[in-house]
C-alpha cells in the first residue's frame, strides 16, 4: 500500500513527510528530484521533460503522472511510496487514481488538518535556512540553522496576500480532492494544531495499522 500526505501550506508536510517516510519504510517521490533524474537521461520520457524545462513550462499533469509510473517501476518489489502534494486537483486526482489502478496499487491518504488562522500564523512567522532550506517555526529563536548553522531568513513570498493566494488555491483546488477521498473512504486525519512531536505521535498511531509504523 502507498501513502497520500495531504495538509495547508503550515500544516509541517515537509517535516513529517521524511519522519514519515524513515519511520514506515516508504520511498518519498519528490516531483523536482524526479524530473532532474529524467532529464539527464536518455530516453523517450526525459527527452520529453527535458525539453518542457528547458522551455521554461510546467509539466502537464498527464506527463507527471508519466513520471509517477516511471518512479513506481523504479521501486524495488514490495515496496511503498509516500506522494506529497500529487495529486493537487480534480484532474490530476482522476489521472493518478486511473493510474493506480492500472499499476493495481492500493492507497490511502492522510490529512494533517490545521485552520486557515493557524496557517496564516506559521506561514508569517516561520523562517528558512538560507543555506539547506531547513523550515523553523516561530519559537525557534536561534538566528543560525540547528542542522547546518546557515542564517534563517524569512521566505520573500511569505507575506500576507500571497499566503492567502496559496491557501484559497489549496481550499479550492486540493480540497475537494480530499473531501472525494474522504468519501470513499481512503482518508486518514491527524491533529495538525499540536506541535511537531504530538503531530508524529499521532502520525505513527494512525498509520501503524496500514504501514506498520510502531513507535521505536
Amino acid at each position: 500500500m502507498d501513502l497520500v500526505l495531504f495538509g495547508m501550506q503550515g500544516s509541517g508536510k515537509g517535516t513529517q513527510s521524511k519522519f514519515i517516510a524513515e519511520r514506515c519504510g516508504l520511498t518519498i517521490f519528490e516531483t523536482g528530484a524526479q524530473l532532474r533524474r529524467l532529464a539527464d537521461e536518455d530516453s523517450d520520457l526525459g527527452r520529453k521533460v527535458k525539453s518542457i524545462l528547458n522551455a521554461g513550462n510546467l509539466v502537464p499533469s498527464e506527463v507527471v503522472m508519466e513520471i509517477i509510473a516511471d518512479f513506481l517501476h523504479h521501486l524495488p518489489e514490495g515496496a511503498s511510496a509516500l506522494f506529497d502534494g500529487i495529486p493537487r486537483s480534480d484532474d490530476q486526482q482522476k489521472l493518478f487514481d486511473k493510474l493506480m489502478a492500472g499499476e493495481n496499487r492500493d492507497f490511502m491518504g492522510l490529512l494533517i488538518e490545521l485552520s486557515e488562522k493557524e496557517a496564516l500564523k506559521r506561514l508569517t512567522t516561520r523562517r528558512i535556512c538560507s543555506k539547506c532550506k531547513s523550515v523553523f517555526p516561530s519559537f525557534y529563536t536561534k538566528a543560525t540553522c540547528e542542522n547546518c548553522g546557515g542564517e534563517l531568513t524569512t521566505r520573500h513570498d511569505d507575506t500576507p496576500d500571497a499566503i492567502r493566494t496559496r491557501l484559497d488555491t489549496f481550499l479550492q483546488k486540493t480540497l475537494p480532492v480530499i473531501n472525494a477521498y474522504k468519501a470513499r473512504g481512503k482518508m486518514l486525519t491527524v491533529n495538525g494544531e499540536q506541535g511537531i512531536e504530538g503531530v508524529t505521535k499521532d502520525i505513527v498511531e494512525t498509520l501503524n495499522p496500514y504501514f506498520s509504523c510502531e513507535e521505536k
